[in-house]
């Protein structure tokens, strides 16, 4: 399992997730105000609004918190963010791509350094890890939304690339331009993903120590405890171990 998806599933058995829905809900309508800002404010006419909203669905925003956040961007106090990515090395030589939404870019700037300093990493220039990373495409769908061999099918046939199933979910990655196509195929299958994304997908992983593990770990816990910080991706994976260690 790749080191981020086990950061998450630790945070999840951590019973984290109320102590930070209100912090998530506000990235969330951050990023949905971008999106509308920067497009039409439906939807169904603007993929990244599209993927806004997906992603709020699938943490139980409530709707009118969602159309408020879309209503904003068309407001005269709206405010302006700056789409901001990072790039850098992580203890153990892990890469580490973070993308934020920003109204002061020499504050969040410092505030990342300051994270990857006290972890034992280094802040690098834009483009030093993302030729590491694929930009591509990724759609998922609950583990009961269908079966493992119904959704490969489906996927195959609208022009995925890549499938796999998981004990929650179904993952199915596409390349960049073919999201919105595949995506759409499957919803007229399955129903609404719980996501349907651009991201950062490493292409190969490292794999590190305990303790370079737990270093990593709290540093993209520290970023993604960032107000600014929207997504983070990294390429390392963790003993299974430590997993168990960090979720108790």
């Amino acid at each position: 399992m790749a080191g981020h998806s086990q950061f998450k599933n630790i945070m999840h058995k951590k019973g984290k997730q109320d102590a930070i829905r209100s912090k998530l809900f506000s990235k969330l309508a951050r990023e949905i105000t971008v999106a509308a800002k920067m497009g039409l404010p439906d939807p169904n006419m603007n993929a990244r609004l599209r993927a806004a909203v997906l992603a709020a669905r699938a943490e139980n925003m409530p709707k009118d918190n969602i159309e408020r956040a879309i209503k904003k961007a068309s407001g005269a106090d709206a405010e302006n963010y700056d789409e901001v990515r990072y790039e850098g090395y992580a203890p153990g030589g892990v890469a580490v791509i973070i993308e934020a939404l920003t109204d002061n870019r020499n504050r969040t700037a410092g505030e990342v350094r300051s994270y990857f300093t006290k972890a034992g990493g280094a802040l690098a220039e834009t483009g030093a890890v993302s030729f590491m990373f694929d930009r591509v495409g990724l759609i998922e769908f609950p583990r009961k939304a269908a079966s493992e061999d119904a959704i490969m099918e489906a996927a195959i046939e609208a022009g995925a690339e890549d499938v796999s199933s998981g004990e929650e979910t179904h993952e199915i990655i596409t390349s960049l331009e073919g999201l919105r196509d595949v995506a759409k195929a499957l919803e007229a299958k399955f129903g609404e993903p719980k996501k349907a994304a651009l991201v950062w997908r490493p292409q190969n992983s490292v794999a590190v120590d305990d303790e370079a593990g737990e270093k990593i770990l709290k540093l993209i816990g520290a970023l993604e405890d960032n107000d600014d910080v929207q997504n983070v991706y990294a390429n390392f994976e963790v003993s299974d171990a430590l997993v168990a260690k960090l979720s108790g």
